[in-house]
């Protein structure tokens, strides 16, 4: 500081009011280290008066501050102690202002800390002398000063945060780089303050105490200390010397907060991956039952450990299927469930497909046409969606062996067994019952939808939507119908209908138009009331024949237009066929059948994106959702024993799953029906389909997606009736989030680890969305005092005791006001608002310390 400043600073003092019955302003300026001995001389301010205070004047200072002249200002310096013994201005002096020139001092005096921390100012003199750290240091806003609070705010300026954390400045340090020498914030401490305070600090906190301290043992001293709170410790102690004998709740909530950072949780993803593998974790927890670690969620490979377990389980035959399902539940709520999410997801459908495989493993019963339509309808259709779920999940990690060995087992459980076992069943039941006439009982004809079900409504006035989705097969029907019920304030019935044979587009979408007859012409074309039905202008006129206020569309062109464009394109319309063609576009082409399932998953989320424009930008109430067929569809390579040779008799059109014909005759591998009960021709139609899954042999590729056969995946139709509902509307049900309450009644914590109760209060279904939560402790100004627990309610059981949740947490150690109160919070994770705040009182006493 140099004497302009210094008289900057005097001005300032001498220009505050009087208060506390001043008459004028005195100060002491002491200069201990005479640094400004030569200016006094010089040195002037207004309408003060300047004086030095020596060792042989005190008397003389004394009498004319105190007699001779009582009224002006005056500057008294000096470099002489002003204690009070011995000193005739002692009085003065306590009425008086002290003013200190040095550094040190008038850092003192600027952060008004006392003077007594005067010696730790002094010992990191050099890290104040930098202006942007000082302000940094000011801007910590540190409230009451100690020697331990200079130290953390001195530490946090180094480290760039901006609250004295030394959570985050650890957490700042080790982000940096595991290297010391290039640690640029040890670095910054080397320099400006005392690393071994730092330390210091890392050992009381969290129990790290080696001789030869670095940043890398450290983290793997950290890591091996948060695990060992989910696995016995008699299975560490290859790693025993990683492991805190105190302040161990620490190191977990540090790597959990750390877990759960939005950004930061990457940089952990990657040191722990490479700690576990200095440990050499997978060796470690070889032995061990999974059971003893499945809780535990520091490592990414405990998740690898528990997939491959698992995995072989299922490879090996052994059946405890509700276990597999309950641990895969489990890991959803964990860290590194999202990095093997798709590997978990392919992994449950496997299980399920296992435990379908074992309830039938006697055989899936023949039967009755009827019989075997309806156990499809209602059970069987489940395997349809696993093989197609794990595909999906399969071909996000197709380079996984382990999903490599799985896809053997899939393949065997659903083309070889499920569809062997199903479609031969069902062969035999239509070769003895639905041959003369394709029909059965109680169940919709796809040729019968139009005048059953649009044709009411009609005639009521009412206004319908109709979406056809090409090839949008029933399993896929099932799962849209439950997303909107579950996530609409509509309600959505799905049934089925039993399409045409042949099961083909141009067929099946001439069925669904209002007619009176539908008919083949001499180039295997499709009439409606012996006009043509293919192409979009086609079915737009057949449409207008039935209701003049009609129109049909292709899905594309409402999505291309905007909100204001749609009421103006279907203002006036009452009937509406909207075509959608995603699922079919992707399977019949050799090149992306491939892509079959992904196209599933794309085509579900566009119809229900479809049902909610129609809903709110078009006030639509009344839509079905239906297709003109399903579709035949398996990865594995075909065997040449699954392709039917071609048959010897004159044929107008083959295809792979059909042949169309006007001779009557019996051929080996053929199912041979009369058309005459879907199409009114002279000719008396027939059409030849392959028994079972077969293909009749044809030049080409593609012949893993097929339709146009009578397998129940390629006639049964779904018909989804969704009738819109708007809020307030009589039986209208506005849909909400299950509920997850504390129901432990305990309101006091006495140790530093402990288990809570939790219950899903009602079960998810129709209007009941699942929710997901976050759970941890908090104090009264939101600091996080736990590891944060994740639930996950989305459990579907009548008895409440399966929708419960024990978790356990662990407070930091740190110390606790009895009286004071704490919090348990919960957080909705979607949309990452509070929803519970549930107060406590924790008093720990001396057992905690032992980390119970």
């Amino acid at each position: 500081m140099n004497i302009e400043q210094i008289a900057s600073a005097l001005q300032d003092i001498f220009n505050e009011p009087l208060k506390g019955g001043e008459q004028r302003k005195i100060v002491f300026w002491v200069d201990k280290d005479r640094e400004f001995i030569e200016e006094i001389d010089q040195f002037i301010m207004d309408g003060v008066k300047v004086q030095t205070l020596l060792g042989n004047n005190q008397f003389y200072m004394k009498y004319l501050l105190e007699e001779e002249d009582t009224e002006s200002n005056y500057l008294i310096y000096t470099n002489i102690e002003l204690g009070l013994e011995n000193n005739w201005l002692a009085d003065t002096v306590l009425y008086s202002k002290t003013f200190y020139a040095d550094r040190i001092s008038l850092i003192l005096n600027d952060l008004q800390i006392d003077p007594a921390l005067r010696g730790i100012v002094k010992k990191y003199e050099r890290f104040f002398q930098n202006k942007e750290r000082y302000r940094k240091f000011q801007a910590i806003g540190t409230e009451v000063y100690s020697e331990e609070s200079i130290e953390l705010a001195i530490m946090s300026v180094l480290c760039n945060v901006k609250v004295p954390d030394f959570e985050e400045i650890l957490k700042t340090v080790l982000t940096d780089t595991l290297e010391d020498e290039n640690n640029k914030y040890l670095q910054q401490m080397d320099k400006f303050f005392d690393s071994s305070i730092f330390w210091k600090c890392v050992a009381d906190m969290y129990g790290y105490e080696r001789e030869s301290k670095t940043i890398k043992t450290l983290l793997i001293h950290l890591a091996v200390t948060a695990f060992s709170h989910s696995v016995p410790e008699q299975y560490l102690t290859n790693v025993k010397d990683f492991v805190a004998v105190r302040s161990k709740t620490n190191a977990l909530v540090f790597m959990d907060h750390w877990m759960h950072h939005k950004t930061d949780f990457e940089l952990y993803d990657k040191y722990v991956e490479s700690v576990e593998q200095e440990i050499q974790l997978s060796k470690l927890l070889q032995p061990i039952s999974i059971d003893e670690f499945r809780q535990a969620d520091t490592f990414p490979y405990v998740d690898k450990a528990i997939i491959i377990y698992i995995a072989n389980s299922l490879l090996e035959g052994r059946e405890d299927f509700e276990e597999y399902i309950k641990l895969i539940k489990l890991r959803r709520a964990k860290h590194f469930y999202e990095r093997y999410s798709s590997i978990y997801e392919a992994l449950f459908y496997s299980v399920k497909m296992q435990a379908f495989y074992t309830e039938y493993r006697q055989g899936i019963p023949s039967g009755q046409a009827s019989e075997i339509y309806k156990a499809y309808e209602s059970k069987y259709y489940v395997m349809d969606t696993y093989y197609r779920k794990f595909y999906v999940a399969y071909d996000a990690e197709s380079n996984n062996e382990i999903l490599k060995k799985l896809k053997d087992l899939v393949e065997h459980l659903y083309t070889h067994w499920f569809m062997g076992e199903l479609s031969v069943n069902w062969s035999q039941a239509v070769k003895a019952e639905m041959t003369e006439e394709w029909s059965l009982p109680g169940v919709m004809n796809q040729q019968s939808f139009y005048s059953s079900t649009v044709a009411p409504h009609m005639r009521n006035g009412d206004r319908v939507f109709v979406i056809i989705s090409d090839a949008f097969r029933y399993e896929v029907g099932v799962e849209l119908s439950e997303r909107l019920n579950s996530e609409t304030i509509g309600s959505c019935n799905i049934q089925t209908m039993l399409s045409v044979i042949p099961s083909i587009t141009k067929l099946g979408m001439a069925s669904l138009l209002p007619h009176k007859t539908l008919d083949f012409d001499v180039s295997t074309q499709v009439l409606v009331n012996g006009k043509d039905s293919s192409g979009l202008e086609s079915r737009k006129t057949i449409l207008k024949s039935a209701v003049e206020d009609s129109m049909a569309v292709r899905f594309q062109d409402i999505m291309d237009m905007n909100k204001a464009g749609r009421r103006e394109a279907f203002k006036g319309k009452k009937l509406i066929y909207i075509y959608h063609d995603t699922i079919d576009a992707m399977g019949d082409k050799a090149s992306t059948e491939i892509y079959t399932f992904d196209a599933v998953e794309k085509a579900m989320n566009q119809l229900y994106d479809l049902v909610k424009i129609i809903r709110d930008d078009l006030s639509g109430t009344n839509v079905y959702i239906t297709a003109d067929h399903g579709f035949l569809y398996q990865r594995e390579p075909l065997e040449e024993s699954d392709k039917l040779e071609k048959v010897k008799i004159d044929t107008l059109e083959v295809k792979r799953r059909y042949i169309l014909s006007k001779e009557n005759e019996a051929i080996d591998g053929q199912i041979n029906i009369d058309l005459s009960s879907i199409v009114q021709n002279e000719h008396q139609f027939h059409v030849y389909v392959p028994m079972g899954t077969i293909r009749n042999r044809m030049q080409g590729a593609g012949v893993n997606f097929v339709h146009g056969g009578a397998s129940l995946q390629e006639i049964t139709v779904p018909l989804l009736s969704f009738k819109n509902k708007r809020a307030g509307q009589k039986g209208a049900q506005q849909f909400a989030k299950v509920d997850i309450k504390l129901t432990s009644t305990m309101r006091k914590i006495t140790n530093r680890i402990f288990n809570l109760n939790f219950f899903q209060t009602e079960k998810i279904g129709d209007k009941l969305k699942a929710r997901k939560v976050f759970i941890y402790m908090a104090d009264e100004d939101n600091n996080i005092l736990s590891n944060e627990e994740t639930v996950i309610g989305d459990r579907s059981f009548d008895n409440p005791a399966e929708r419960t949740f024990k978790l356990r947490f662990a407070l930091k150690n740190i110390p606790y006001d009895r009286s004071k109160t704490y919090y348990l919070v919960i957080k909705d994770a979607e949309i990452e608002m509070e929803i519970e705040r549930i107060p406590f009182t924790i008093n720990l006493g001396i057992v905690s310390d032992f980390d119970f």
